[in-house]
């Protein structure tokens, strides 16, 4: 578990985690995740770089910030956060839900990112996706789901996003069922789903724009996103680099941290030698 701080940014609270030392890298989670979803990646991260993680405003235990929940109200504060930090530039590695505004922020602010990563992500708006990411995109069923049967979508995301012989450890599921049980980040997420479905077909036209160094890293066994996701991506992007981990699913920032953690090191000529 990633030792944690309470910030006061805006006047609202932001739980986030900071170690390591040297270039700052910037680590944007998704849903039902927050930022200890990065328990296994980020110290592996930190031996190279400062590390910095947080839970999103509006979900794990931050609060919400007033505004939309678009992937370009999210690159928004993304860049509130760094200019609060006085970080001029950093690698920005996004995840799931936190993939789209990071490709957000690239395209909107390419001085203040070095290098992006995104894994596993819903970054092809009209691209298959699992029947539970399809129900879940429709406005209707999400309401339904998240405010009822919260419990129901959060194991289920579990039993999806890991090998079935992988299990989380006892404090690691309870930090993460204890944010996403709290209704107004379930309240939060609905919002957020849909303002993401609103504007995924806009940031797809952005993406031949982008021009910072780009790695597209995807789990070759990923239930929600299949490789056909980042193999467009990659070839709509200028320069960008894919990479498959064939035996990974969604969560392998979890289980395949070490596996990770060197094609980021790979990537961003940052290897443990040097």
């Amino acid at each position: 578990m990633l030792a944690t701080s309470i910030e006061i940014h805006g006047g609202r609270k932001l739980r986030m985690a900071r170690l390591g030392s040297g270039r700052p890298l910037i680590l944007l989670h998704g849903y039902p995740d927050n930022l200890q979803i990065w328990s296994e990646l980020a110290p592996r991260l930190a031996a190279r770089f400062e590390v910095i993680a947080f839970d999103w405003p509006g979900m794990g235990s931050s609060e919400v910030w007033a505004g939309g929940a678009t992937p370009f109200d999210f690159a928004r504060r993304l860049r509130t956060l760094l200019d609060d930090w006085n970080i001029e530039r950093a690698v920005v590695i996004g995840h799931d839900m936190g993939g789209q505004p990071a490709l957000a922020f690239a395209a909107e602010h390419p001085q203040r990112i070095s290098h992006l990563v995104v894994m596993n992500s819903l970054v092809i708006w009209d691209e298959k996706t699992s029947w539970e990411i399809a129900l879940l995109r429709k406005f209707g069923w999400n309401r339904v789901l998240l405010e009822r049967l919260p419990r129901a979508v959060f194991f289920r995301a579990i039993r999806t996003f890991l090998p079935h012989e992988y299990k989380l450890g006892a404090d690691l599921r309870s930090d993460l069922w204890a944010s996403f049980a709290r209704p107004e980040v379930r309240k939060f997420v609905v919002r957020m789903c849909a303002g993401y479905q609103g504007t995924l077909p806009r940031l797809k036209q952005l993406y031949p724009s982008l021009r910072t160094p780009a790695l597209f890293l995807w789990a070759g066994r990923d239930k929600h996103f299949p490789v056909a996701h980042a193999i467009q991506l990659a070839r709509m992007v200028p320069g960008a680099r894919f990479e498959e981990i064939g035996r990974a699913g969604h969560w392998m920032a979890l289980n395949l941290a070490e596996d990770v953690s060197a094609r980021i090191f790979a990537f961003l000529g940052a290897g443990h030698g040097q």
